[in-house]
């Protein structure tokens, strides 16, 4: 974990410090930018470096889904109104795609180029595989045309291969192969336009969870039976949904 300090070089510690004051502040592209560094030496990430990269990445784009969702919502509004200013708006919107889009390529090409490979454990390869299809999923939210369908794909591929690892080496209660199966789900049906695979999907993680729940791990089970709780939400209003024939992707949850 340790390693030589050079000259106006912080430590790992140090750096882990400043990423921690960065979160309470709510400064969550400086919160990057320290993470980054930790992982230039391409040292294989802390359980807690891991989850400090998540949130800084999460929260960093997750402003500016919550900005580009409710600009959406204006400009069909303005648009249904024949607005005269709806070519600002979409000047706008452009922008906040473009911030996201940069974001997301940003943790994409770490985890392509030293997060996924480095990680030492089946634990740690599974939570990078399910974050780099996390960010293409961001990416197809917004994106058109080709970059879409390579999203999709790209994102489809790293949740199949995030699954196959999770459901070979990690316990069904395990929060990281619960909160993989909510966000796979979520991608099949709001991207793929999969209710049905959706609804499979989600009730088989949930059933095999609760199944074994008397094996859960004492320290994890806040965040798992939290998860096992999103799903069964996404679930009950998903059938309600495909029983009334009225799909509306409003109210999905996602693991955090």
């Amino acid at each position: 974990m340790g390693e030589l300090k050079r000259p106006g070089m912080s430590t790992r510690e140090e750096l882990v410090f400043m990423a921690k004051i960065s979160e309470q502040t709510e400064r969550f592209e400086d919160m990057i930018d320290y993470i980054k560094k930790i992982v230039a030496n391409n040292a294989d990430l802390s359980v807690e470096e891991r989850n400090l990269l998540s949130v800084a990445y999460k929260n960093s784009v997750g402003s500016r889904r919550t900005a580009w969702r409710a600009l959406r919502s204006i400009e069909q509004k303005e648009e249904a109104k024949g607005s005269k200013h709806l070519n600002l708006l979409r000047e706008y919107k452009k922008k906040i795609e473009a911030e996201l889009n940069s974001i997301c390529q940003d943790i994409l090409n770490l985890l392509d180029a030293s997060l996924i490979k480095s990680a030492s454990n089946n634990e740690g390869k599974v939570f990078f595989l399910k974050m780099k299809g996390d960010y293409f999923r961001y990416i197809s939210e917004f994106a058109q045309g080709e970059q879409l369908s390579r999203a999709s794909e790209n994102a489809l591929q790293a949740y199949k291969a995030a699954s196959e690892a999770a459901t070979k080496d990690l316990k069904t209660t395990d929060p990281i192969r619960l909160g993989l199966a909510l966000n796979f789900s979520v991608f099949y049906y709001e991207v793929m336009n999969e209710p049905t695979k959706a609804c499979s999907m989600a009730k088989q993680a949930f059933d095999d969870a609760i199944a074994d729940i008397e094996h859960l791990d004492e320290d994890k089970y806040k965040d798992s039976t939290t998860i096992m709780q999103l799903i069964r939400d996404n679930l009950t209003l998903w059938t309600s949904e495909l029983e009334n024939e009225e799909g509306n992707d409003a109210g999905n949850v996602e693991n955090l």
